[in-house]
């Protein structure tokens, strides 16, 4: 049995069940002296109109690639394979100049580390206030509008924070700051990479919260990516799991939590120590993640796997559905399921 509480709080669906952003087999490919490799390996997610979209998995497997895919921020050697399809137009397809409008209007990110991310030597009201200016806002009307967005992120004082700096203020600061930027364009949907990773726990949950209660009130869609699956697991509805640039398994978070289907969701679940069940101990995942530059053959996770056989070792599995909403890419899902 999961080790993860069944009755963790989460929040309830959003407004509409309907698909803002689709990827279709998309994928992201790097040249190597070996040939090119597949960070991302035709991966399909589906991110809902008003509801979080939760992606997990371990350092290397692919995240933060899709995320930046999604948003078109990838680096210039980068080969981007299938559909990434946004209220039905294809991203991947579209000229540089659509990615650009879209960037920061329709779809926004919020990036791990803020520091890294806002400029150092901009005052924190241009930053914020850089679209609205760029579509012709008054320097009075784009200070206010970044007041606003200020203090919609918590900023306490925000109307002392319009003329400060990135560096003179704190992290968890930085990262509501890094909101309100992300705010400022009114995006249907926002992109939350690994949102909380450099705070200490008490700011983490506190962003955290932020997030939930900015999307549930503005009634956007949100991807949030975390290597943690605490932190979704408290804010996500759906949840697509990766492993080695693949999707292991996607559905309803308090489904794939409370039952997985695949043997490294179980894994995940069980390394996680329960406030629930004191005596028990949470069980460390053995070994290494599978590198995309070394991949297994079959299914990636088939060195680690607990029941592995030969298929697994010689085939991919492909992805297919176990339930409704419930996909999993693994050959003895049922017998995982129990």
């Amino acid at each position: 049995m999961s080790s993860v509480s069944p009755t963790v709080a989460r929040p309830s669906a959003g407004p509409g069940d309907g698909a803002l952003l689709q990827t279709r087999r998309l994928s992201v490919s790097f040249p190597t002296a070996v040939g090119p490799v597949a960070v991302v390996d035709e991966v399909d997610v589906t991110i809902r109109t008003g509801r979080t979209l939760g992606l997990i998995g371990e350092s290397g497997s692919g995240k933060t690639m899709l995320a930046n895919a999604l948003i078109g921020l990838l680096p210039d050697a980068a080969v981007v394979g299938g559909e990434i399809l946004f209220r039905g137009e294809d991203l991947a397809a579209v000229p540089a100049a659509r990615r650009r409008a879209v960037r920061g209007r329709e779809i926004s990110m919020v990036f791990q580390d803020p520091l890294s991310a806002l400029n150092p030597t901009q005052r924190i009201w241009k930053q914020i206030s850089e679209i609205p200016r760029r579509d012709g806002a008054s320097r009075a009307d784009a200070r206010r509008l970044a007041l606003d967005r200020l203090a919609e992120a918590g900023v306490p004082e925000p109307a002392q924070r319009l003329d400060v700096f990135p560096h003179q203020l704190s992290g968890g600061l930085r990262q509501r700051v890094m909101i309100a930027l992300a705010l400022a364009g009114e995006p249907e949907l926002l992109l939350a990479d690994e949102p909380t990773t450099a705070l200490d726990v008490t700011v983490q949950a506190r962003i955290l919260a932020l997030l939930k209660r900015l999307q549930e009130e503005r009634h956007m869609s949100m991807l949030l990516v975390s290597h943690d699956l605490r932190v979704v697991s408290h804010v996500a509805h759906d949840l697509v799991v990766m492993y080695a640039g693949r999707v292991c398994e996607a559905g309803p978070a308090s489904t794939v939590i409370g039952r997985p289907a695949h043997p490294y969701t179980r894994a995940l679940t069980r390394s996680i120590p329960s406030v629930h069940q004191k005596k028990a101990l949470p069980s460390p995942l053995p070994g290494a993640p599978a590198s995309p530059y070394a991949r297994p053959s079959g299914c990636a996770f088939n060195p680690r796997c607990p029941i592995a056989q030969d298929i697994c070792r010689e085939v991919v599995p492909p992805v297919r559905e176990v339930a409704p909403d419930r996909t999993v890419a693994c050959h003895f899902a049922e017998e995982v399921l129990g």
